[in-house]
């Protein structure tokens, strides 16, 4: 994941954390979104404990690193609630819980091809 220092900055970037691709995640598609702590919030297409992508939180330690976080593995069942591969970024709904969309599956499917839906919270569970 990698983020400029600044709107203007030219080629000022800061690589903040790198996927291996297996439990931690894999293909970032989307941006990220800060909570007021200063951490921040994305999704990965793939990847994570069943393969369908995760939400990950990144905090960053006092020595300017950043530790990465799983908070959601999308599931591999077919017909599964909360969908899998999120291709969106996530926001933040009204109370704080983290919402996104997914590329296959949900509850709230609606497309023939390819099956796109509605993922469920993440810190909900």
């Amino acid at each position: 994941m990698v983020l400029g220092s600044s709107a203007r900055a030219q080629g000022a970037y800061k690589t903040l954390y790198t996927f291996t691709g297996g439990s931690d995640g894999s293909s970032p598609h989307a941006g990220l979104i800060f909570d007021t702590a200063g951490n921040l919030y994305g999704t990965t297409y793939v990847g994570g404990a069943k393969g369908q992508g995760i939400v990950f939180e990144l905090t960053p330690n006092p020595d300017g690193s950043w530790k990465e976080s799983v908070l959601y593995s999308f599931c591999s069942a077919m017909n599964c609630t909360d969908g899998a591969n999120p291709n969106a970024g996530l926001i933040f709904d009204q109370v704080g819980n983290l919402c996104s969309t997914t590329m296959n599956a949900g509850a709230f499917s609606y497309s023939i091809e390819g099956g796109h839906g509605c993922s469920t919270d993440p810190k909900r569970g």
